[in-house]
């Protein structure tokens, strides 16, 4: 068999195999109805079958190459999925192992994130960040570095992904990388050794007021619900958290139950899964927050979506958070991801899940393309008066049938064109080394009237138009900028992080709502004091003596 043929056949194997998964939850159906959809889906494949061999045979130009498994990879399969809903998905062979190692939360390799950008028509890959406390870090790469030669490989012209792949292997493995920093006359060699890379879903934990914690938590993965024990234990005599899930897309529902078990009450239910297939599965907290409690402010947005939602919408249920920021994304379908053949995985919708008071909050994606439906055209408004209505613990009033509502509204910042410029041009991230390479920074670094002239003099260099009306009107957002990018390169990553966090207005806000979270604790306190009461008041069935 010719290497066209095989790899043909194996994109067929691989799209009935998707079917296959497809139809086994089909034929869990009963009844005439699902003899007829079998039997409509046997006729559907053959005719696919038919049309690809006629493809195949009679296209104007040879399918050759990667042509085949693109026309399945590509085209038959995501189209068959995206007519069922937004978010069954196919992950090719390159795209699911990237999804394992982000449900992992570790990988083999030399602990940095990377990037590619265009420069005269030229690929370069520069460091972001090494993550703090991995072999890159303590070798002393920098932000900005641009990777020019990997194993004594040239890089010119490579994809970040290239890059990637070639920096990853084997624990224990040498890797040789050769950098160009600025201000440095020569090429920089490290010599790295590959070691298991933890990359936690929790970036940043700290104190960010005296008794005020804050934790932002970036995806759920399976290292989810551990890290967010350890982050609250680490936490010494913790009066109250802000929990920061904007941008949060969701991840492992497990994991989503595993965090609230540490902050709800033992036996609260936590989330309800419905689907047509499978039995219903309700999740409680089984082991419970024993009694630890304090005020929660969870801070979400419109990109909050999905486990991330599970966990809002559980908190404010039971009253035990104040949900503040923006009406979250709307996903309250799950999916189960199966292994398919050749390293190729299936996410597809198997249920539904519900909040504890009942609230199916995916938004509606009938006659809504896949564009609009991800940047949110046609959203439904909070208030809007189809959406169903729900109450919670204590009786207040929420909204299902479009994301969670926040309690507290809290507007996203708008960006002005200038701002939009500078962050498209990454002026930041380019400016930092340059100013690193001339000046000393400590640790009481502020961007100061000085450090604000050499930043108006790079930009014109980048040929940025810019009026002084400009920088004024943003300076707050420039300046917490240029300071991030600096101290990065001079301290690591989450003292950038913590830089951002300490500036940003809406971590700001949310933290000036902390009163109303402690007075929803109180009443979330006293919602459960009367149903222990209840229970131990009503009458006993004692069985009548003869």
């Amino acid at each position: 068999m010719t290497p066209r043929a095989r790899r043909a056949l194996f994109a067929l194997a691989v799209f009935f195999t998707v079917c296959a998964v497809a139809g086994t939850v089909l034929e869990r159906r009963v009844g005439a109805q699902a003899s007829q959809d079998e039997s409509q889906l046997r006729d559907s494949l053959k005719t696919f079958t038919d049309v690809y061999a006629l493809v195949e045979q009679n296209y104007a130009e040879p399918i050759t190459g990667d042509k085949a498994d693109d026309a399945i990879y590509d085209g038959a399969i995501p189209g068959m999925l995206q007519v069922l809903d937004p978010h069954s998905h196919f992950y090719d062979p390159k795209s699911y192992a990237r999804l394992r190692e982000d449900q992992r939360g570790h990988y083999y390799g030399v602990g940095m994130v990377i990037q590619q950008q265009n420069d005269e028509g030229k690929t370069k890959v520069f460091v972001v960040t090494p993550y703090e406390d991995t072999p890159s870090f303590r070798a002393g790469i920098h932000p900005g570095d641009q990777i020019v030669a990997v194993d004594g490989k040239s890089t010119d012209g490579w994809t970040s992904d290239q890059v990637a792949k070639a920096l990853k292997g084997p624990k224990g493995t040498q890797v040789e990388v050769t950098t160009l920093r600025y201000g440095q006359p020569k090429p920089l060699v490290f010599d790295l050794i590959r070691d298991e890379i933890p990359h936690p879903s929790i970036d940043l934990k700290y104190e960010i007021r005296p008794g005020i914690g804050y934790i932002h938590l970036t995806q759920f993965q399976e290292t989810t619900g551990d890290e967010m024990e350890a982050a609250i234990n680490g936490f010494s005599n913790i009066k109250g958290l802000v929990l920061d899930l904007r941008e949060n897309p969701g991840g492992l529902l497990n994991q989503a139950v595993d965090v609230c078990d540490h902050l709800l009450t033992k036996g609260q239910t936590i989330v309800t899964q419905r689907g047509r297939a499978y039995s219903d599965v309700n999740y409680t907290a089984t082991h419970g927050n024993g009694g630890k409690t304090f005020p929660i402010v969870v801070l979400v947005n419109r990109d909050t979506a999905s486990a991330a939602e599970i966990v809002s919408g559980a908190l404010q249920d039971h009253d035990r958070a104040l949900i503040v920021g923006e009406t979250t994304f709307g996903k309250g379908l799950v999916q189960t991801v199966y292994n398919l053949s050749e390293n190729t995985g299936l996410a597809l919708t198997t249920y539904h899940y519900y909040t504890p008071s009942g609230r199916l909050i995916q938004r509606n994606y009938e006659g809504v393309s896949l564009y609009d439906y991800y940047n949110h055209a046609g959203a439904l408004a909070p208030d809007s008066s189809n959406r169903e209505v729900k109450l919670t613990d204590s009786g207040r009033t929420v909204y299902g049938g479009g994301g969670i509502t926040p309690d507290e509204k809290i507007e996203t910042p708008k960006t002005n064109r200038f701002q939009d410029e500078l962050s498209y041009k990454d002026v930041f991230f380019k400016f930092a080394p340059i100013y690193v390479a001339t000046h000393t920074v400590d640790k009481n670094f502020q961007v100061d009237d000085a450090v604000m002239v050499e930043f108006k003099k790079f930009l014109t260099g980048q040929n940025v138009d810019w009026t002084e009306a400009d920088i004024s009107g943003a300076s707050d957002w420039i300046k917490a900028r240029i300071k991030k990018d600096i101290v990065t390169i001079q301290s690591g990553q989450l003292t950038g992080l913590r830089v951002i966090a300490d500036w940003d207005p809406e971590v700001q806000k949310a933290l000036t709502y902390m009163p109303e979270a402690q007075a929803l604790e109180d009443s979330a306190h006293k919602v459960l004091a009367e149903k222990a009461q209840a229970r131990s008041t009503a009458p006993q069935n004692v069985p009548a003596q003869p």
